[in-house]
């Protein structure tokens, strides 16, 4: 479970907030602060993993919060993100800055906050994925910054983008993984067309292999799709 701290000034907001939060699969509210220094003192004192952060405080500003939070060892690595409604680009451009992961514009609706969430969430299982290597490959770089370098999205001559999507689909709907049958089965293609794609998505590290193991023969390649 990601655990997270609300801070809004508003009561009845920071209620909603957490109502949202609660809802999301993964996350659990362990706090709610409703004034800069409630936060900084709760950040230290429950060592949550997010920081959703209001920027009009009565005591002081979240931007602030913000800055303290980078400059303290001890809370430095908690993720943060901007809830406010402030949409002035000083207030966004200090929040970049400050190492804010997201920002969002009061009002906000749930599904946009749940898809900010569902982000961070994967983020969080990404980097757990890289912290049992001892190093990383560009790809996995360029995944958790939500990056992508020129050309890395150029197909090898002979597969096609629609067909791409495809399988892309079959695999993330398919978290328990899928084989290059069955993807072939559940995408209407041929086995060695759905191999292809398939094995070009390991190379670039959006899937990855793992063997399954029957009864008699040898092991089967399962592809995950990662998230």
């Amino acid at each position: 479970m990601i655990r997270v701290l609300v801070v809004d000034d508003d009561f009845m907001v920071a209620k909603v907030h957490s109502g949202y939060v609660n809802r999301i699969p993964g996350f659990t509210v362990i706090g709610v602060a409703h004034s800069g220094a409630e936060a900084l003192r709760m950040v230290r004192e429950e060592s949550p993993d997010l920081v959703l952060l209001d920027i009009y405080l009565p005591d002081i500003d979240g931007l602030t919060v913000l800055r303290e939070l980078r400059a303290d060892v001890a809370t430095v690595d908690v993720d943060v993100i901007v809830i406010t409604a402030a949409n002035d680009v000083d207030t966004i451009r200090g929040s970049l800055r400050g190492g804010a992961l997201h920002y969002l514009i009061k009002p906000f609706s749930y599904p946009a906050l749940r898809e900010t969430l569902d982000h961070v969430g994967s983020l969080h299982r990404k980097l757990a994925r890289l912290s049992s290597r001892t190093a990383a490959a560009q790809h996995d770089v360029d995944d958790v910054f939500g990056t992508r370098r020129p050309g890395a999205a150029a197909l090898p001559k002979g597969l096609t983008t629609q067909t791409a999507e495809l399988v892309k689909a079959a695999l993330i709907e398919h978290p328990e993984g899928l084989s290059a049958t069955e993807c072939a089965h559940a995408t209407s293609l041929s086995r060695p067309s759905a191999r292809r794609y398939l094995e070009h998505f390991v190379e670039t590290g959006r899937a990855e292999v793992r063997l399954r193991y029957g009864n008699t023969g040898r092991p089967e390649r399962q592809y995950h799709w990662r998230t």
